[in-house]
């Protein structure tokens, strides 16, 4: 089974901004000498506790620091940019570094409505527009547009020679079925998701066009996982994480993720608890056997080609550690 990773530049409480990102091109470095098949970086703005609002920056310095694995972005969240400067941007990536760059797709905002506006106008009207920002994306990654349109003689200049690979990230219907129209590459966020995953991806896998002779549906699962030498261990890692949302949803958690101390020693309410059971149902947090088990029954309901894990911890060797026992486990 192929594996991948997540990654959204978590800051630890006791962290700079410039820490976290050091330690995001560790992550990709330590994922590429375990076997991952790939590394993406996220995108959100000014959400407390991230440092991953340019993953276009970071994977210059990321893909700088590594050899063979792939790199990219899960996801740019298009309905803020123009298509043409996407395409520039990635196809600047993709020739600096051939054959290793991913281009993930998204429509979510990414941040509040006071960001969505800073960083772009009429955001709901572009929403709506996302499949013909979708097709113009790939048109100029192609650069096969009909001679008749005006874009025509317009080249996301440089050209690579290896194009980066395009890929639809998503959580609905909606979002599968674009992908299958379009012949893309679909990921199903299920770290994220209280959709009915298993149809959703039959429904891309049953409507996917192939764009070319050979072409073929390709489904990555993301999940949260969080592995450590005993499930009591992995419990304890995982319980930082959460209560860093518990804490950001109520606008306490721009200090970071807190330590595992700290995260046992801050108060929950009742209501914290159902929030926490309610988000590790997304959850995979154990032993490496236990893990395993989990990650084969996953396989079993999704059908899917690769699995790409997110892991948010406290302390940096947590999380590369985490990666590591399921490199192991998995035999990667």
């Amino acid at each position: 089974m192929k594996l991948s990773i997540l990654d959204q530049a978590p800051i630890s409480e006791t962290q700079t901004a410039g820490m976290a990102l050091k330690q995001s091109m560790e992550l990709a470095k330590a994922g590429e000498s375990l076997g991952y098949t790939r590394y993406w970086i996220a995108e959100h703005h000014d959400l407390p506790g991230l440092a991953c609002s340019a993953p276009e920056v970071l994977l210059g310095y990321i893909g700088a620091n590594t050899e063979t694995i792939r790199i990219g972005c899960g996801a740019v969240l298009l309905p803020h940019y123009k298509p043409y400067k996407v395409a520039e941007v990635y196809n600047t990536l993709a020739t600096l570094f051939p054959g290793r760059i991913d281009l993930g797709i998204g429509r979510a905002p990414g941040g509040s409505a006071e960001v969505t506006s800073a960083l772009s106008d009429n955001f709901l009207q572009q929403v709506f527009q996302m499949p013909t920002s979708v097709k113009e994306l790939l048109h100029f990654l192609d650069q096969d547009f009909l001679p008749e349109h005006k874009y025509a003689n317009v080249r996301a200049a440089p050209v690579p020679t290896i194009s980066p690979k395009p890929w639809l990230l998503g959580t609905s219907k909606k979002s599968a079925i674009l992908a299958a129209e379009y012949g893309m590459a679909y990921a199903f966020g299920l770290f994220m998701s209280d959709n009915d995953g298993r149809m959703i991806i039959d429904t891309y896998r049953d409507h996917f066009k192939p764009k070319k002779v050979g072409d073929r549906a390709e489904i990555i699962l993301t999940v949260s996982i969080i592995c450590a030498e005993t499930i009591e261990k992995a419990e304890e890692i995982a319980l930082s994480s959460l209560v860093w949302k518990i804490q950001t949803e109520k606008g306490e958690g721009k200090e970071g993720v807190p330590s595992i101390n700290a995260a046992k020693e801050y108060s929950l309410t009742e209501q914290d608890r159902q929030s926490i059971a309610k988000m590790k149902k997304n959850m995979i947090i154990g032993d490496p056997g236990q893990v395993r088990e989990q990650i084969m029954g996953l396989r079993e309901k999704y059908v899917f080609d690769e699995l790409m894990i997110i892991s948010i911890t406290h302390d940096h060797e947590d999380r590369v550690n985490s990666y590591r026992l399921l490199a192991k486990e998995m035999r990667i």
